[in-house]
């Protein structure tokens, strides 16, 4: 039986959010195709969020050889929370035969890369001993856009997710597919 309880308290999921993410487009350098493919992908993306589909900021270095814990070229894409499902459905549908590393940005960069990572495509090894284990800032990027970390009021406060929940609770009653929320 396992010891680990997956937190259920309200306020503590919400504080323990992630508001941040990095997708990491990765290539093989030695493969012009490959290459071409990514920064295709990349110049995708930037016209996507001139038009506003989304929020997603490349950043402006490509690297063409490994670097830190990332084992082949790539690039890295900063997400706030609030675009992460378009983002993430966008290189799901058009990432073509390329790997994308999904991370959360906390202050434990080395478990985001192992543990709370995923793929979307085939995973690459990486040099983990490349990331610190914990820092004591949150990894803040772009506080100018005033979003993720930066964002100044959440999404919703505390009583409107309870009261979200309880609505769905009531509309889901009757669906007889929908597993019921236990009772506290």
């Amino acid at each position: 039986m396992s010891d680990y309880h997956p937190p259920t308290d309200l306020e503590e999921v919400v504080n323990s959010e992630v508001k941040e993410w990095h997708f990491h487009i990765y290539f093989h350098q030695r493969n012009a195709d490959q290459h071409q493919a990514a920064l295709d992908l990349r110049d995708a993306v930037l016209r996507l969020r001139h038009d506003g589909a989304f929020v997603a900021v490349p950043l402006f270095r490509v690297n063409t050889d490994p670097i830190g814990p990332h084992p082949v070229g790539s690039y890295e894409i900063w997400v706030p929370s609030t675009s992460f499902s378009s983002v993430f459905s966008y290189l799901c549908m058009n990432r073509g035969n390329l790997s994308i590393l999904v991370h959360p940005l906390t202050r434990e960069a080395r478990k985001d890369h192992e543990l709370r990572n995923a793929w979307i495509g085939p995973p690459f090894p990486l040099v983990l001993s490349a990331l610190p284990v914990k820092t004591e800032e949150l990894p803040i990027q772009y506080p100018s856009l005033k979003l993720g970390y930066s964002a100044p009021e959440p999404e919703f406060t505390l009583d409107q997710r309870r009261r979200i929940g309880a609505n769905l609770e009531r509309i889901l009653k009757g669906e007889k597919e929908a597993a019921k929320a236990p009772m506290n």
